[in-house]
């Protein structure tokens, strides 16, 4: 069955599933399905890496406020606003603000950035800062900013627990942020790891129904790619016990089949095609997620030594490369699968039926 009321468990068979003629099917039909609800043209979000300070230890990730051996930044305005004009002159239709959790990013320092690029560009605004308090999402939305991406990693609470620790008392409830993103007029995104040691198929299965279930407008996925300078990576930190045969591969190949099963459940939703799959797939990650349901790339225009500290993970595709290059570059391989570049925003684009 490949059609959008795909149950948990036939989706759970579609990621295990191993004959390659079936797997194609899959392909095929995810890639039907991304022409005909969101049609030919990629859209490009100008990414911009604003600050890699962080007050969460999250386990996997190196913007861990533990990670000694990161040399912090924060973007000024100026430097800010400065990229936002590169993105103009690139035709971009958005940009993306992304960073750790950062209080250092007070809450009317960016509503004042938000305003300002609202006021003299066209540009779609998506902020990607954490688990901000519900006042400082309503201002940011008051200001202007059209979009929030909040990633889960994992709906499965257990594992989550594991890999991403509370701040002090606090609890962290993304499923509820969520929600709240959704009432405050966001258009709403959120995504998950792929192969995260303790994650089983089921849990992942449940993943994609959780898109479904909350009609997320946007829908980022990548494989788990290991750091060795935090806790997971490290081998420091125990997953919850699962057995070995239940466990997700973090490949590519799966990674695919994400973001073709996404794509076939959630039809509108814009989903990339990430940086992740480009940095484990140099030669054609990004293409072939665009061919298996991938409709949004997201060029990093973030000034290359800022973006080497931005280290996530290591070893990040397109990690030297200009702003300038990238575009030119992505340009290419967009055209070299048949595929237009977007003009505009790409919002959401919603239909009645496939």
């Amino acid at each position: 069955m490949l059609d959008q009321e795909m149950s948990i468990q036939e989706i759970e068979q579609w990621l295990r599933e191993t004959d390659q003629t079936r797997i194609s099917r899959l392909w095929n039909r995810a890639d039907s399905v991304r022409r005909q609800a969101v049609g030919n043209e990629v859209h490009l979000r100008g990414l911009l890496e604003i600050s890699n300070y962080c007050v969460r230890r999250c386990t996997y990730c190196g913007l861990n406020r533990n990670n000694s051996g990161l040399q912090r930044y924060r973007m000024t305005r100026e430097e800010i606003l400065a990229c936002v004009d590169q993105i103009v002159d690139y035709g971009y239709g958005t940009v993306v603000m992304q960073a750790g959790e950062d209080y250092g990013i007070e809450t009317e320092w960016l509503a004042g950035i938000i305003e300002q690029i609202k006021a003299s560009t066209s540009l779609a605004v998506t902020l990607s800062l954490g688990e901000r308090p519900l006042e400082d999402l309503k201002r940011w939305r008051q200001a202007g900013a059209d979009r929030y991406l909040l990633r889960l990693e994992t709906s499965d609470r257990a594992l989550y627990r594991c890999i991403h620790p509370n701040l002090s008392d606090q609890p962290s409830d993304r499923i509820k942020i969520l929600g709240q993103l959704k009432e405050l007029g966001y258009e709403t995104g959120s995504g998950v790891m792929i192969g995260i040691p303790g994650q089983t198929y089921q849990s992942l299965a449940r993943d994609i129904d959780l898109f479904r279930r909350f009609d997320l407008d946007m829908v980022g996925v990548g494989p788990y790619i290991e750091n060795p300078r935090v806790p997971l990576g490290a081998g420091q930190v125990c997953s919850p016990a699962i057995d070995p045969a239940d466990q997700v591969p973090n490949t590519e190949e799966l990674t695919y089949r994400v973001i073709a099963l996404t794509r076939i459940v959630c039809p509108e939703a814009n989903i990339p095609s990430t940086t992740a799959l480009a940095t484990i797939n140099r030669d054609d990650g990004r293409e072939k997620g665009l061919c298996r349901g991938a409709n949004v790339v997201m060029p990093n225009v973030t000034p290359v030594d800022y973006r080497k500290q931005y280290e996530i993970y290591p070893g990040k595709a397109c990690l030297h490369e200009t702003a300038e290059a990238c575009q030119s570059c992505l340009a290419a391989r967009i055209a070299s699968i048949g595929r237009s570049i977007g003009k505009g925003p790409g919002s959401r684009m919603h239909i009645n039926h496939i």
